[in-house]
């Protein structure tokens, strides 16, 4: 078995990850309830924190053995390919938070274990089918999450339309809570298990867990420590993105909110009981655009949308470069 004290630095690097993942999309999860002023940042963070962390209690951890069997062959994993996998992710991360951009946390966890696995032990190394199903859902969480966010918005408007402005917007300053809570709890529910399922992976990797454990219930020390981490990233999270997300993309009022949050956590929720990591990112941004959509197509700045696009289809092959480059320079320092 590998040296104890190694495994243990590498799970809190995995954590570090979870905590600039929180860091990161934090934005995702507070922008709508920001740009709509129902709640102060700092509040909202803490809102969101919360609901990160008891999403532990109610669900199954389906996301995590995806992650831990479906992108590349467990067995064939090493610490070193892990450590860069991380580095990757977390270089993609901090790029992009630094740059102001919505990128995939998700999506550059996978890059950069994907990049690193390959420059370890060749193309074969990869999981086909679990990468051609996240593939696939790169493209439909935030499709899925346009139209729910149109439909919803549709929706709710011809339900209030005998009711004045001033009602409504007292109404949904009082549902927005609810729905930020619920996508917040989605958010913590999918990406939280992502880095469940990177550990696991190192103790597979070291012989302290065998690859049949991966379709089991994550450990609850696991579980706790991931959604701990995340909540509290979430509590320190940036406030470039929010800008970004909650008031360059579009304007939205309580209404509007109401709509896109519910429509994200709908999409985020159905995809992890599937047991598939889906981009938290990508569909709030499609749920937005898809609120901002109702009311004419000139009220999305697609200049803006069009550069998160970029930063969408960047994330898999930087991440995954970086984190080649790190395990090559591991490789040769050892």
């Amino acid at each position: 078995m590998a040296d104890l004290a190694l495994v243990i630095l590498l799970v809190l690097i995995a954590l570090v990850f979870d905590f600039i993942n929180g860091f990161h999309d934090a934005a995702n999860s507070i922008a709508t309830v920001v740009s709509t002023r129902v709640l102060k940042p700092q509040h909202a963070v803490l809102w969101a924190a919360f609901f990160n962390f008891i999403a532990a209690f109610f669900f199954e951890t389906k996301v995590a053995s995806t992650i831990g069997k479906g992108v590349v062959d467990p067995g064939a994993i090493t610490l070193a390919v892990v450590a860069a996998g991380l580095g990757g992710a977390i270089a993609w991360n901090l790029i992009t938070w630094w740059l102001g951009l919505p990128s995939s946390s998700s999506h550059a966890l996978i890059g950069g274990l994907a990049g690193a696995a390959v420059v370890h032990a060749g193309w074969g190394i990869l999981q086909g089918a679990g990468i051609l199903k996240i593939t696939i859902f790169i493209v439909l969480s935030p499709l899925i999450g346009f139209l729910l966010g149109f439909l919803y918005t549709v929706a709710v408007h011809w339900g209030v339309q005998r009711k004045t402005p001033t009602k409504i917007d007292g109404l949904f300053r009082r549902l927005q809570l609810v729905s930020a809570g619920a996508y917040s709890l989605a958010h913590g529910l999918n990406d939280a298990q992502k880095t469940m399922g990177i550990i696991m992976l190192i103790l597979v990797s070291t012989g302290h867990m065998t690859t049949a454990e991966l379709s089991q219930h994550a450990p609850w020390w696991i579980i706790l420590s991931c959604h701990g981490a995340i909540a509290l990233g979430t509590m320190f999270g940036g406030w470039r993105i929010v800008k970004t997300m909650g008031i360059r993309l579009t304007k939205l009022a309580p209404i509007g909110g109401f709509a896109a949050e519910t429509a994200g956590a709908t999409t985020i929720i159905g995809a992890s009981l599937l047991g598939i990591p889906v981009s938290t990112t990508h569909t709030i941004t499609g749920a937005i655009v898809g609120v901002g959509a109702t009311h004419r197509l000139t009220a999305v700045r697609w200049g803006v949308a069009g550069t998160i696009i970029w930063a969408w289809v960047l994330t898999i092959p930087l991440s995954g470069l970086i984190a080649a480059t790190i395990y090559a320079v591991l490789s040769i320092a050892a």
